[in-house]
């Protein structure tokens, strides 16, 4: 099992910054991605960003130039920096874990408002 507990979240104004954490514990070895996703009322849930064991990162064209995933594996710990932030960005953010072949571990999210 892989346990995941996101926090940092909170009210910002447009044109701010924030960073979520992501603490990771349990069978880490069998992870081999992290991701952020986010689900905004009334919308699917959709990727935001991606970071493998291997170091290869992805982002989702909304937050390209914005956010930074990133992490420290010394603690454990995955991070989401976003910056140049947007009301559209309001939404609650979920860490996702990949497991091999196709099983995702999931947080519990942590809601992040972007006030106009």
């Amino acid at each position: 099992q892989v346990q995941l507990v996101e926090s940092g979240g909170g009210l910002v104004q447009a044109g701010g910054s924030l960073r979520v954490s992501c603490a990771v514990s349990g069978r880490i070895f069998s992870i081999n991605a992290m991701s952020w996703y986010r689900q905004a009322p009334g919308k699917q849930r959709e990727l935001v960003a991606t970071i493998t064991s291997g170091g290869s990162i992805n982002y989702g064209d909304s937050v390209k130039g914005r956010f930074t995933i990133s992490r420290d594996n010394a603690k454990n710990t995955v991070y989401l920096q976003m910056n140049s932030l947007k009301p559209e960005d309001t939404a609650v953010y979920y860490c996702a874990a990949r497991r091999p072949p196709s099983y995702t571990y999931w947080g519990q999210g942590t809601q992040v408002t972007v006030s106009s």
